[in-house]
């Protein structure tokens, strides 16, 4: 069932947070924004389990974030997109990334001037 207005926080970093309750949607949205991949695939770059990844999919599915599709092939394949909403993301997963590579840098420095 998807997400309804009335479900969802009122504060907006509480929505953001509901939608992406945990590391693997993030690594599942970076590996998406480089084009569809396979199953398959997102369980190898991201090193999910193939339960969690499954059940992780499935909620992001049903809050519009990515798109499922399948095709009529023996062995079926199902090829994983971003939606338009879902790829909206990707400056707060690029301004996260910064914000890391920052803090390393960050870290490094620190870590000289104790020595």
């Amino acid at each position: 069932m998807p997400t309804e207005l009335k479900d969802l926080p009122k504060c907006p970093i509480a929505v953001v947070l509901k939608l992406l309750s945990c590391k693997w949607k993030f690594f599942i949205i970076r590996d998406l924004l480089e084009g569809s991949r396979r199953f398959g695939e997102l369980k190898k770059m991201t090193g999910c389990s193939q339960k969690i990844l499954t059940v992780k999919l499935r909620e992001m599915e049903e809050d519009g974030l990515i798109e499922r599709r399948v095709f009529a092939e023996v062995p079926p394949r199902v090829q994983y997109t971003l939606t338009d909403i879902g790829y909206s993301i990707a400056p707060v997963l690029e301004a996260m990334a910064q914000w890391g590579t920052d803090y390393k840098q960050y870290c490094k420095i620190k870590n000289k001037l104790k020595k």
